[in-house]
C-alpha cells in the first residue's frame, strides 16, 4: 500500500495450545520486540524434545539423512501472494479492456509461483443491503481459480478508502442515514487535495450493529473453507491500515478511538475461530490507539503484516523482525507495484491513459528507471538493482511468510524472467521450510526410539504448532506429537523423540509432519531434495534390533 503516495499525488488459538486470556490496557510505549514478554503457547501432546543423552540408550545408529530442496513447496502458512483485486481494482489489462475479470484472475492463478490469491476490496463490495452479503463477481472468479489450482486465498475488507472518495465511501449506502459521517479535512504537510475526506463516527452504535453482523455474516460464508489462509485484520483509516495519514480523525478524543477499536479488533479475535487475523504494525501515527490493538492482536495469536517495506519505519522492522516466532508475517512493497519494464512502459501507459482521472492519482508512478548518483533522491536510496529485486530480498532479511506480487500476472511473469534471482530466493527460503535433517534410531526401553531432528531453512519459524508422526505403512499404527509452538524456528534445529512399539524394527515406515493454526491441522510437505510421497510424508525404512553395528560407547 502506499499510504504515502497519497500524500505525494498509497492465533495462534489451537486446539494444541492456549493463551492466556489477554488483558486490555492502555498506553502501551513502543517497546523493543525481541525477547518481549507477550506470552507463549501451552502446547498439548507434547514430544520430548531433549536433550537426550548417551546415557539413555543401549544403542544408536544414523538412519537417514535429507537435503535441502531447491523447489517450490507449497504449504500453508508462506508463499507469495497473487492479487486479483487490490484497493484500485482489478489487474490493468481488466481495466483497459485487454481481458476479461476471469481472464485476469486465470493469468494470476496460473504462475507456477503463486500460493495465494488476495482479495483487497471495500466494505460495500461484499454487503449492499443489511442482513446478507452482496459479494462482487471477484469473490467466486478467484475462489474457483484457487480450487482448480489449489491455492490459497486471503482478503482485506476496507471499512474506508480515499480511492473512491468524494463520488462514494468504503461503508456501505444502507448506513450512510445511519451512521455520521465526519469531514475530516484535505490539509496535509506532503499533500493538497482538492477533495475533502470522509471517515465514518465508527463508535456509532449503527456502526459497530453493522461491523458485528458483517463479520457474522462472512464467517458464515467464508469460516470453514479449507481454502481461506488468512483476512486482514479490519483496521482504522485509510486502505484498513490503522492511519488516515497526518489528516485528524473523525473522533472526539483519543480514548474513544482507543476503546473503539480495542472493541472491533476483540469482536474479530472471538468471531474469527478458525482464521489466522493479521494486523498491521502501522505505527499510531492518527492516534487511535494502534500500539494497543497491535498488543492485544499478538497476544491473541495474530499474524502480523505490514503494506510498505523499504519505507517502512524503523519501528516497523523492529516488530516485524522480532515478532514471537510462532507468528507468521506478511509483507508488500507497493512501489513499482506494476513491474513494469522500461521495455514495456509505452504499454502500461497506453493502458493508464484509459483510466479516469481521480483512479490515476492513486495508481502511481510506477518505473525501475532510478537515478544514478549517490544521493537518496528516493525511497531506499541508490538501489544498485531493480527495486522489485530489492523488495523481495528485504522481505527475506525482515523474515516474511509470505510476500505479496501485486495485481499484473503478464508483467509479474516477464519480470522475473528477466531479473530471476530475488524469486529464486523466495522460493528457496520464504516462509518456513522444514525437514527433518537427521533421523537417529535408538535401542531404548527393550524397544526402538526415533529421534528426528527437524531443520527450518526457511527465514521464519513455523507459523502455529508443527506435529511430526511416525506411521506404518498401513496405517494402522501411528504415533507422535507437537513440537512448542513455533518451533524449530528460523535457521534452526529441533529434536524430538517418538517410542516405537515392539515388534517395528525392520520395517518401512512414514513419517509425517501437520501445522496445526487456531486448531485446524493442514499436512506439511517436507521440504527436502530426497523424494516425498503424495502427501509429502518421507518413507524410510528402520534398521532391524539383530544388526552387529549399532553404536555405542565409541
Amino acid at each position: 500500500m502506499r499510504r504515502r503516495d497519497l500524500l505525494k499525488t498509497g492465533a495462534l488459538l489451537t486446539a494444541a495450545s492456549s493463551f492466556i486470556r489477554p488483558r486490555l490496557w492502555a498506553d502501551v510505549p513502543d517497546h523493543l520486540w525481541e525477547g518481549y514478554p507477550f506470552g507463549s503457547p501451552q502446547v498439548s501432546n507434547r514430544l520430548n524434545q531433549g536433550p537426550f543423552g548417551i546415557e539413555q540408550d543401549q544403542g544408536w545408529f544414523t538412519i537417514f539423512a535429507t537435503q535441502p530442496s531447491r523447489d517450490h513447496i507449497r504449504n500453508f502458512g508462506g508463499g507469495l501472494v497473487g492479487y486479483t483485486w487490490e484497493e484500485n481494482g482489478p489487474a490493468l489489462g481488466v481495466q483497459c479492456g485487454r481481458d476479461t475479470l476471469e481472464q485476469g484472475v486465470e493469468k494470476m492463478a496460473s504462475l507456477p509461483f503463486v500460493d495465494v490469491l488476495y482479495i483487497r476490496c471495500d466494505w460495500r463490495d461484499v454487503q449492499s443491503a443489511p442482513g446478507k452479503l452482496n459479494l462482487s463477481p471477484i469473490w467466486d472468479i478467484t475462489f474457483d481459480a484457487a480450487k482448480r489450482h489449489n491455492r490459497g486465498v486471503a482478503f482485506r475488507i476496507q471499512l474506508s478508502s480515499p480511492n473512491i472518495q468524494p463520488q462514494k465511501l468504503s461503508m456501505p449506502d444502507f448506513l450512510h442515514d445511519k451512521v455520521p459521517i465526519v469531514n475530516i479535512g484535505k490539509i496535509s504537510t506532503e499533500h493538497r487535495s482538492n477533495t475533502d475526506f470522509r471517515e465514518p463516527r465508527y463508535d456509532s452504535p449503527e456502526f459497530q450493529k453493522a461491523f458485528a453482523e458483517l463479520n457474522n455474516l462472512l464467517v458464515a460464508k467464508f469460516g470453514d473453507d479449507p481454502r481461506l489462509e488468512y483476512m486482514d485484520l479490519m483496521m482504522y483509516g485509510f486502505w484498513g491500515e490503522g492511519h488516515t495519514n497526518d489528516i485528524p480523525g473523525p473522533f472526539p478524543d483519543y480514548v474513544t478511538a482507543e476503546k473503539t477499536f480495542l472493541k472491533m479488533t476483540q469482536l474479530q479475535i472471538d468471531t474469527w475461530k478458525k482464521t489466522p487475523l493479521a494486523v498491521n504494525t502501522e505505527p499510531d501515527i492518527s492516534h487511535t490507539g494502534n500500539r494497543e490493538v497491535q498488543d492485544l492482536a499478538v497476544r491473541s495469536g495474530c499474524w502480523l503484516r505490514s503494506d510498505s517495506l523499504i519505507m517502512d519505519e524503523p519501528i516497523q522492522i523492529e516488530e516485524l523482525a522480532h515478532r514471537p516466532p510462532w507468528l507468521a508475517t506478511v509483507l508488500e512493497d507497493g512501489s513499482n507495484r506494476h513491474y513494469v519494464l522500461p521495455e514495456f512502459a509505452a504499454e502500461e501507459q497506453a493502458c493508464l491513459s484509459k483510466l479516469p482521472a481521480n483512479k490515476l492519482a492513486f495508481v502511481g508512478h510506477d518505473t525501475e528507471d532510478r537515478p544514478t548518483d549517490d544521493y537518496p533522491h528516493q525511497i531506499g536510496g541508490p538501489i544498485d538493482r531493480p527495486y522489485r529485486e530489492s523488495a523481495g530480498f528485504h522481505a527475506l532479511d525482515i523474515g516474511a511468510s509470505y510476500f505479496g506480487l501485486w495485481t499484473e500476472a503478464d508483467n509479474v511473469r516477464r519480470y522475473y524472467e528477466k531479473y530471476p534471482d530475488s524469486l529464486r530466493a523466495m522460493e528457496q527460503r520464504l516462509g518456513y521450510r522444514v525437514r527433518p535433517s537427521l533421523i537417529w534410531q535408538r535401542k531404548r526401553y527393550d524397544t526402538m526410539e526415533l529421534i528426528v531432528g527437524v531443520v527450518n531453512d526457511g527465514v521464519a519459524g513455523v507459523p502455529g504448532v508443527l506435529g511430526i508422526y511416525a506411521e506404518s505403512m498401513d496405517g494402522r499404527m501411528k504415533l507422535g506429537g507437537n513440537l512448542d509452538a513455533g518451533q524449530p524456528y528460523a535457521g534452526q534445529f529441533r529434536q524430538a523423540s517418538i517410542i516405537l512399539p515392539k515388534g517395528m524394527d525392520g520395517q518401512q515406515i512414514k513419517l509425517r509432519a501437520e501445522l496445526d493454526v487456531k486448531g485446524v491441522k493442514r499436512p506439511v510437505r517436507w521440504a527436502c531434495h530426497n523424494p516425498t510421497n503424495p502427501d509429502g510424508s518421507l518413507t524410510i525404512r528402520l534398521k532391524k534390533g539383530s544388526d552387529t553395528n549399532w553404536r555405542k560407547g565409541v
